[in-house]
């Protein structure tokens, strides 16, 4: 499985709701992901908007289209658009920065 670090940036004057639409993100949202190969997502969000994601994904680019294929994503990201600055209109799957990995300490086997 291969790790993945992106960046995006939410508006600061709508980190608020940003985060309270992700507390209640819709089932069949999160089923799309499941369903499209997306492993152990998370959202880190600093309060100044700066959003980190990590996501595992055999092949994060696979991943994505699957997602993109989907109506609820459609959905989905046509609300969240508007949460972020500097993607130019693209949806925000569409924008990720993908950071690269430098560093990482594997658990040692038993």
């Amino acid at each position: 499985m291969n790790r993945y670090c992106f960046c995006l940036q939410v508006r600061p004057d709508r980190l608020d709701e940003y985060v309270d639409r992700h507390r209640n993100v819709w089932p069949d949202m999160q089923a799309a992901l499941r369903d499209s190969g997306w492993h152990n997502y998370s959202l880190f969000l600093r309060d100044d908007g700066l959003l980190i994601g990590y996501v595992e994904a055999e092949d994060l680019d696979a991943a994505q289209k699957a997602m993109a294929a989907t109506e609820v994503n459609t959905r989905w990201q046509s609300e969240m658009t508007e949460f972020f600055t500097g993607i130019d209109g693209r949806p925000p799957d569409e924008s990720f920065l993908l950071l690269p990995e430098i560093f990482h300490l594997t658990a040692l086997d038993s």
